[in-house]
This record gives C-alpha cells, sequence and structure tokens, in this order.
C-alpha cells in the first residue's frame, strides 16, 4: 500500500513537471473612449478635455487604481492624452502613441509586449468597439453615439485563445449601462 501511495505521489511529480497543470497567463486589456471633450469651439479639430472630461480622467484612474496597468495607449489628440493622463501620472508611466486605422497591429504589439499584464488603450467612439474586435473580443454593444462617455470594455485574452469581453460603466453615467460579458473562440 505504501508503495503504490509513493508510485502514485512519484507519477503526479512528474505529469507537473511536464506542464500538464500548467495555468495560462491572461492579458487584461482595458478599451476606453476619451472623456467629454470640450465642444465651446466647433472649429477646433483637437480640443482639450471639458471640466465634465477631466473629471471623468479621474475617475478612470480611480476605477482601475489597483489593476496595476502597466501601459497606457493612446492616440495623438489632445482628449485621448488628457483621458489617460491620471493615470499615467499615478503609475509613473508614459503614454504611447498609435495608430488608430491599424487596431491590428496595436493588438499584435501589446499581447506580445505585456503578456500577462493589464493594459490600458484609448480611443475614439469610433475606434474603440474595432479595438475590442482587433483583441479577439466580441462588441459588447452595438455602437457608441456622442454621447456615450461612460462604457469601459474589458478584453481579457488568455494565452490558449479564450478572449473574455465586459463592458462596466465608469465615473458619473448619463444612462443605465448593463454590465455585460462574454467569452469568444
Amino acid at each position: 500500500m505504501k508503495r503504490s501511495f509513493t508510485a502514485l505521489l512519484r507519477l503526479l511529480l512528474i505529469i507537473g513537471c511536464l506542464g500538464f497543470g500548467k495555468s495560462f497567463a491572461q492579458t487584461t486589456v482595458w478599451v476606453v473612449r476619451h472623456a467629454e471633450k470640450d465642444v465651446s469651439d466647433p472649429k477646433n479639430a483637437d480640443p482639450p478635455l471639458s471640466d465634465a472630461g477631466t473629471q471623468r480622467a479621474k475617475d478612470l484612474d480611480t476605477y482601475l487604481a489597483d489593476q496595476r496597468v502597466a501601459a497606457i495607449y493612446s492616440t495623438k489628440y489632445k482628449r485621448t492624452q488628457a483621458t489617460g493622463a491620471p493615470l499615467a501620472a499615478r503609475a509613473g508611466l508614459t503614454i504611447i502613441s498609435y495608430d488608430p486605422k491599424d487596431p491590428g497591429a496595436l493588438a499584435k504589439e501589446v499581447v506580445a509586449a505585456f503578456r500577462g499584464k493589464s493594459v490600458l488603450v484609448v480611443g475614439h467612439s469610433n475606434t474603440v468597439l474595432e479595438l475590442v474586435e482587433a483583441f479577439g473580443g466580441k462588441r459588447p454593444v452595438k455602437a457608441l453615439s456622442d454621447e456615450d462617455y461612460d462604457y469601459l470594455f474589458k478584453v481579457t485574452v488568455a494565452d490558449n485563445g479564450e478572449v473574455k469581453t465586459a463592458s462596466v460603466q465608469y465615473g458619473a453615467k448619463h444612462r443605465d449601462v448593463p454590465v455585460t460579458g462574454t467569452t469568444n473562440r
């Protein structure tokens, strides 16, 4: 009996060493639209955040404070940069610019460079859902309107190919946002 137990323990140790019990790393990508922009000058193509937007950027920092964000990606515009700025300042990060016209390249870069970590990507109303899809997620909502500033999308990419998406509301809300979650692949 003792010999059988010892043999079983050895077998389990060998299986463990072969990696059968290996867990998969998960990369968490937070995708958000920039916060409310200042619309007082309709001719300004690159407006800063409004007061409400500045507060929302602070709310985003608060919401993600315990997520150990390792990198922040943003387009080159003032409003996207300013949305990630409070989190960047607190975490000691430099915001990395990306080309919103190539979400696939961004997704490959993020997953390769930040495997197993959390990353924030700040985009625009017409790009954030495409970003979710570029990371392999399903759109948690059909579309974003010009008033939708309070969605935060979480895309979890596991090494085994499993992708989960969810949407949450953060900061001041202007309507009820259902919390959703889906698993893809």
